[in-house]
């Protein structure tokens, strides 16, 4: 049986490049950046992380530390940290990767790490 595939809607945090350059993910989700497509530059986490929460997006950052204490407070959200190693091409192909292998809300209410080796 195959699985059927999910479009995820993401949040790409002010410190990412803009989703044109995540060429997968930006083909394959609702990929939305909190400066470039919101126009929300300079917003703090916890204002990042109410709009994610009221669009039911994931947050994709490189903000680790702050937001990790975030996402244990709401399941409509989770956080996908990144590494500052990781390119942005790897970080496209990795991103996708685990939103492929997760089942519908695996990522809500958690918070996953994606680095140059594998995620935690």
């Amino acid at each position: 049986m195959t699985k059927k595939f999910r479009k995820y809607k993401l949040l790409l945090d002010e410190g990412l490049s803009p989703r044109d350059r995540f060429k997968i993910l930006n083909s394959r989700h609702n990929l939305k950046h909190i400066k470039h497509d919101l126009g929300r530059s300079g917003i703090s986490d916890e204002d990042v992380w109410k709009l994610a929460i009221k669009e039911t997006r994931l947050v994709i950052t490189y903000n680790v530390k702050d937001f990790k204490k975030l996402v244990a407070t709401k399941q409509q959200s989770g956080v996908i940290g990144v590494s500052t190693n990781l390119p942005t091409d790897q970080m496209d192909k990795k991103i996708t990767s685990l939103l492929s292998k997760s089942e519908k809300n695996d990522l809500f209410g958690k918070y996953v790490f994606v680095s140059s080796g594998s995620r935690r």
